[in-house]
């Protein structure tokens, strides 16, 4: 049963459009300087961009792999010429991907490629009743938010990586890039144990208790808990009203032991308010740890199962498995893959981020008179070649595209500290001998 539901509206977004207004947005808007540079990193590594593989998706769903580009210049040609429906990146391979028919077989091989973590609402189907499949509001939101703190926090703190670029996917769902050098040099197996490390809901649609905690807790699961603990009350009790309709408040009492589950359906019967309800449950807990030689944490299992990440592990597993670009344009709903500031997560509004022609139409604006006066300050230093380059990048500027766009820019300035370093070094090694 749904008590509301919230269909992404795409401010008059119709994707019979694209065709028309995807050239605009990647002759005028698409940020290809810093999205070089990201993918570049630094030149510290010969050939790490041209052996990156890129993968299109065209109009009717045509799906063009492996492709490869030398420089800059050269991808945005193909995309301008191509303009895909969507953008997938692909590993650092031995060869170059577009040549990869002429390469010896079994010698073309996926090298590297960041750490990437795929959250989908989809996955949460059985913790919301407020929408389902790929609908999402602001009420099942929280489930996102409580996501990134959870992982960001361990990818952090418990593995020491520093550079993670957080993207909404343009629908329902967000991507996490680990691009620590060190992260993208893990092996398959390295990859998995840390999917596995961060993987605590298991089993499927079939399975009640999808989280069992063993004694003593591991310090990570104490930690996460801290997280989701902070958000549970107003996600679970009230906006999901988990302990409210009796057909929900039996699948919470499932996962309790068959003792408290008779105690609490008493109880319930004179307590009608959820947060009281909850309040008994925790007190049930507190009663069966003072007493139970073996950990009773069902209360703490209930929390992680309505609340913590749910990650797909074969995203994050394999090496050579692809995952759709930021800036990328979400054809279902118009809505470009934008990058997340952390600093304002909790405002974050899925709803509010821009779609393609939001952006198009934004640029066909008169420009305020301030705006000339700084073009044509610009131009005045600027000889043409460069004044093209810098025209794209005050097209960006004039749309609400900005703010993510300066978000991505200072996720960059970070990273580029770290290149500079190992560039550094490289120059040092060099002249030892």
């Amino acid at each position: 049963m749904l008590l509301h539901c919230q269909v992404m509206p795409a401010s008059d977004y119709d994707s019979a459009s694209l065709p028309d207004i995807l050239p605009l947005y990647y002759r005028r808007l698409f940020p290809f300087s810093q999205y070089y540079r990201w993918l570049n990193y630094g030149g510290v590594q010969k050939n790490y961009f041209q052996n990156r593989e890129f993968s299109f998706t065209l109009k009717d769903d045509i799906y063009v792999r492996y492709q490869s580009f030398t420089t800059q210049n050269e991808l945005e040609k193909e995309m301008q010429k191509m303009n895909p429906y969507k953008i997938d990146i692909g590993a650092i391979y031995s060869h170059r991907p577009n040549q990869h028919n002429t390469v010896k077989s079994g010698t073309f091989q996926a090298l590297e490629k960041e750490l990437v973590f795929d959250i989908d609402m989809t996955d949460y189907d059985d913790v919301r009743s407020c929408c389902s499949a790929a609908e999402i509001c602001p009420k099942c939101w929280t489930l996102m938010t409580i996501a990134i703190r959870v992982l960001d926090r361990a990818l952090r703190d418990d593995f020491g990586f520093q550079h993670l670029l957080w993207v909404y996917s343009g629908r329902r769902g967000v991507h996490c890039w680990v691009c620590d050098e060190a992260a993208r040099k893990l092996s398959v197996a390295a990859r998995s144990a840390v999917a596995e490390y961060l993987s605590l809901v298991k089993g499927g649609d079939e399975t009640m208790k999808k989280v069992v905690l063993s004694d003593p807790i591991h310090p990570f699961i104490k930690e996460s808990l801290v997280v989701v603990e902070r958000y549970f009350p107003l996600y679970a009790l009230q906006d999901q009203d988990i302990l409210g309709r009796k057909e929900s408040v039996d699948k919470v009492l499932a996962l309790t032991p068959e003792d408290v589950r008779k105690q609490l359906q008493q109880d319930f019967q004179n307590e009608k308010k959820p947060e009281n309800r909850w309040n008994l449950l925790k007190d049930q807990a507190k009663r069966k740890q003072a007493t139970s030689k073996k950990g009773q944490h069902f209360e703490k299992e209930i929390m992680l199962q309505y609340c913590y990440p749910r990650l797909d592990v074969n995203v994050s597993k394999g090496v050579n498995h692809l995952l759709k670009s930021p800036f990328s344009v979400h054809p279902k709903t118009g809505r470009i893959s934008v990058p997340i500031d952390l600093k304002e997560l909790e405002t974050f509004d899925p709803f509010a981020v821009p779609t393609i022609n939001m952006i198009c139409e934004e640029l066909d604006r008169p420009r305020t008179v301030e705006e000339e006066e700084k073009s044509e300050e610009t131009n005045d230093k600027e000889n043409e070649k460069d004044a093209a380059e810098s025209r794209k990048i005050r097209d960006y500027k004039r749309t609400s595209l900005a703010k993510y766009v300066k978000c991505f820019d200072q996720f960059l300035d970070v990273m580029a500290r770290s290149w500079k370093g190992e560039l550094l070094k490289k120059s040092d090694l060099q002249k030892d001998f």
